[in-house]
């Protein structure tokens, strides 16, 4: 049994994702929440497959971004529900991230997406030193943030230019380009395990949608039945 001095243990001046929360006790707040994440997650794997063919990246899901250290640690981090960041390793030591910490990897997110489940005013809340958009705007500073709105079928999406976020004007799609990765993100009416929503999802730069490996499955296995061919079950 280690002590409460043990060095090994206690909390030193820049912790690391080993010594901090990975939850401040709250819970997901609907059921589309984790659907949308998954979703997000799996149709854009083979986008980052091809960019990172050393799998040096990682994807948050409702994890914790440490930005300042507070007391209680937990106050001093955001929780974005989707952020993907490249050229980190996905796990550090051989242990799977708990939470994602600033001051030790020094690499921001790429892209940080939020889902409103109230009328969208924490998310806009740009209140130095606590307010969301002011805490990615001026600390987190992820090149793009997007704020998702399931009940209004709408995606608001702001790119950092000037150290100022700008609200970007979608294409003719209806669709916003997120060029570092090649893809855009836009609204997508359709059903996903089990529930019609308008689902927040990605395309390609041509207009395509990327699909999840269900959905990759299900095209194949209509493709072979159209030349006669019954795939394997």
């Amino acid at each position: 049994m280690t002590s409460a001095t043990d060095p090994s243990t206690a909390l030193t001046p820049f912790p690391d994702h080993t010594q901090l929360p990975e939850s401040d006790g709250t819970f997901v707040k609907n059921f589309q929440e984790h659907p949308q994440s998954i979703l997000l997650t799996d149709s854009i794997k083979p986008i980052l497959q091809k960019r990172h063919p050393d799998g040096q990246y990682c994807i948050g899901q409702d994890s914790g971004i440490y930005w300042r250290i507070t007391d209680p640690p937990e106050k001093g981090a955001e929780a974005p529900d989707w952020f993907y960041v490249g050229n980190v390793p996905p796990t550090l030591n051989g242990q799977t991230r708990r939470s994602y910490v600033l001051w030790r990897e020094f690499i921001a997110p790429l892209i940080a997406l939020e889902f409103v489940s109230g009328d969208g005013s924490e998310e806009r809340d740009k209140t130095p030193w606590k307010g969301k958009f002011w805490i990615y705007e001026q600390v987190i500073r992820p090149p793009f943030y997007g704020i998702y709105e399931v009940n209004k079928a709408s995606v608001e999406v702001y790119e950092l230019i000037g150290g100022q976020y700008q609200l970007l004007t979608a294409n003719e799609r209806g669709h916003y380009p997120i060029h570092p990765l090649g893809v855009e993100l836009g609204i997508w009416q359709g059903q996903y395990q089990n529930m019609e929503l308008p689902w927040l999802r990605w395309w390609d730069l041509q207009g395509n949608l990327l699909l999840t490996g269900e959905e990759r499955a299900d095209r194949l296995a209509a493709q072979l039945r159209s030349l006669g061919i019954e795939p394997e079950a």
